[in-house]
């Protein structure tokens, strides 16, 4: 649920990257981060784990508009990519306003990536959202390595809501502001729509 702060005039959403451990969810926040001028961002936290880590920065982009005259700002979340640590997936999730789902390609990753979707409509559904109704872009990462799934298979069978998805290199940066750009325009769709009712 994004956050209204009156006096500064800003609305805060949070969008979360979720899939399995090392599919490129952390990539993806590192490219993102390098690119944003530092005036417009925080300091990127860590927060890591045994073998895993949570990241978090926010920003204010200059481009996707406003809302009935209010800025938007964007906090940006990984999860932990391991179901060791699924009490920090769910904290992490709490009052998410969009999800890029991130599957990683690779042919012995398949199981991994059907389980973690499993795993992430399971803990909104516990922390009472709805998986159907949350923005949500599907992204297929690691395009540029061999052995890989074709993204048709994979559409098939983990874009379970017919979502915008993009294949993804996300180590070179390819198809990374895509699927930001696309996520933020669902998130901002979704409360706009919030606002007019």
């Amino acid at each position: 649920m994004s956050l209204i702060n009156y006096s500064s005039k800003e609305i805060t959403c949070k969008i979360v990257y979720y899939g399995c451990g090392r599919c490129g969810k952390t990539t993806n926040l590192q490219y993102i981060y390098s690119k944003i001028p530092q005036v417009k961002r925080s300091s990127m936290v860590s927060l890591a784990t045994e073998k895993d880590r949570t990241l978090f920065f926010d920003f204010l982009p200059l481009d996707l508009g406003e809302i009935a005259g209010y800025k938007t700002r964007f906090q940006l979340y990984t999860v932990p990519g391991q179901v060791f640590y699924n009490s920090t997936r769910k904290l992490v999730l709490q009052g998410v306003d969009g999800i890029v789902f991130v599957a990683d390609s690779q042919v012995e990753l398949w199981q991994e990536n059907i389980d973690s979707l499993m795993n992430l409509q399971e803990n909104m559904r516990s922390l009472g959202l709805d998986p159907n109704r949350v923005p949500l872009v599907m992204q297929y990462n690691k395009r540029d390595l061999p052995n890989i799934v074709a993204a048709a298979d994979l559409d098939r069978a983990l874009n379970f809501r017919h979502a915008p998805c993009f294949e993804a290199k996300a180590v070179q940066g390819i198809g990374v502001f895509d699927t930001l750009k696309a996520i933020s325009a669902l998130v901002l769709q979704s409360i706009s729509a919030k606002y007019k009712r």
